[in-house]
């Protein structure tokens, strides 16, 4: 009688790790899962409105154009201006590197062939990004 007590008991401590570890588990998954669904929503700049094409410049080895858009949110929000990168020797792929809110104007100036200068923003492209959502 004492072994099959031992054993039940066994039984439930065993039941309650697995339990205990599944519990962890799934919190963890649904932690990460609304985690990404914020950035997604309210930070990724891939999602960013198109907006009203202003101008563009052409890196000096012409491998990158950038391109800035007039973003205009409603009249609830400020203009804002998009850079998009575009990798010419890629045949049009683009990437969104700059944005600002409280601009209604793009200054591009190529400081090298990998430096950018937009509205007073150094950016060394392809890797750095500006977002004022970040700052």
């Amino acid at each position: 009688m004492v072994n099959i007590m031992k054993n039940i008991m066994k039984n439930i401590m065993k039941n309650r790790k697995k339990i205990i570890r599944s519990v962890m588990i799934v919190g963890l998954l649904l932690v990460v899962f609304f985690s990404y669904g914020i950035y997604w929503a309210f930070f990724d700049m891939n999602r960013l409105p198109t907006g009203e094409y202003l101008t563009e410049e052409t890196s000096p080895d012409e491998t990158y154009t950038l391109k800035a858009y007039l973003s205009n949110g409603g009249a609830t929000t400020s203009y804002s201006i998009r850079g998009e990168l575009v990798f010419n020797n890629l045949k049009g792929k683009t990437k969104n590197i700059y944005w600002n809110n409280r601009e209604e104007s793009a200054s591009i100036k190529w400081l090298d062939s990998d430096t950018v200068n937009i509205n007073g923003h150094s950016l060394d492209v392809p890797d750095e990004k500006f977002d004022f959502r970040n700052q």
